[in-house]
């Protein structure tokens, strides 16, 4: 306990040294950031104010979006104001936070994309059981058990972590406190530790990847029986769907199922992850989605049309 105490704040390496490329490094964050918000927002409003929170995908699609909201905030803004500062320090104790909150809200995320393509497994696959089985009991049960699901994924990370003895040096080789580079800098042996957090992100990372494409692969065989129009309708959803999870998962895997290490293009795969398809996904769910596209047109085009009523 006291060789922990002897580091009180981490010094946040980040994404460059080079002033050039920081500043290109914030206008890329600082333009994403701000499409996350504009697009999140847009698909929640657009969902709530309209028929399709009735429907458990849009019901699903709507916590998505706040999910993306809620993690990217957890991410970005640190690393954003660390590019435009020389030396990037953050506490021992904010570290411990946003490691926690980072993989809290990524492990919900991670459960909801599973359960939007069980959603999509049982619409396709028993569609005269459809409105039986996810009714909005079920909906909710999924729902309160991927917060649970993400609660136990970022407190056994967080667990194995906070207890470790950090003397020294205190450079964290990433522009976020995630837990392999921490564990680079513990004053100890990791490799008992290393392997849990294997098991605790890197394989259920594969595992649920593994059954999500193993779903959409028994939801193709399935759509033989059904018309052009509606295979078609559901090739776009569904190939929306298999479009988040591949940039959501693969980079994911590829960072924490192998021994505890850090490389070089880390920071480069985390950024899929925590930055890019969180902006991706507005446009994702909404460009081939015609259901989608003609609730935002409706909210939006309705609420300027009143607006300039009463001008």
């Amino acid at each position: 306990m006291e060789n922990r105490n002897n580091v009180t704040e981490f010094i946040l390496l980040g994404l460059s040294q080079n002033k050039k490329v920081r500043m290109l490094c914030f206008l890329f964050f600082l333009l994403c950031y701000l499409t996350i918000w504009l697009g999140n927002l847009v698909i929640m409003i657009s969902i709530t104010c309209s028929q399709l929170t009735n429907q458990p995908m849009y019901f699903f699609l709507s916590y998505l979006a706040l999910l993306d909201l809620f993690y990217t905030y957890t991410v970005t803004p640190k690393p954003m104001a660390d590019l435009l500062t020389e030396r990037k320090i953050i506490s021992y104790k904010n570290c411990m936070t946003q490691l926690f909150t980072t993989h809290f809200f990524g492990g919900i995320e991670v459960f909801i994309l599973t359960g939007m393509a069980y959603d999509q497994y049982v619409a396709i696959c028993k569609p005269l059981h459809y409105a039986i089985i996810m009714n909005r009991q079920r909906c909710n049960s999924i729902l309160l058990a991927s917060c649970a699901g993400g609660l136990l994924h970022s407190l056994g990370l967080l667990l194995l972590t906070i207890f470790l003895p950090f003397c020294g040096p205190d450079e964290i080789g990433h522009y976020f406190c995630d837990v392999y580079p921490l564990l680079k800098l513990a004053c100890t042996k990791t490799d008992k530790i290393g392997f849990l957090v294997i098991a605790n992100s890197g394989l259920m990372g594969m595992v649920i990847f593994v059954v999500l494409m193993a779903s959409y692969v028994m939801i193709m065989y399935n759509l033989r029986a059904y018309s052009a129009e509606s295979r078609h309708k559901a090739l776009s959803t569904c190939s929306s769907h298999i479009t988040v999870v591949i940039l959501f998962f693969v980079p994911v895997i590829f960072i924490y199922i192998r021994p505890t290490t850090t490389l070089p293009e880390d920071k480069v795969f985390t950024l899929f992850y925590t930055i890019i398809v969180p902006m991706l996904n507005p446009l994702i769910y909404t460009l081939r989605n015609v259901e989608m596209k003609n609730a935002i047109r409706k909210v939006w085009c309705n609420q300027m049309f009143v607006e300039g009523k009463q001008m």
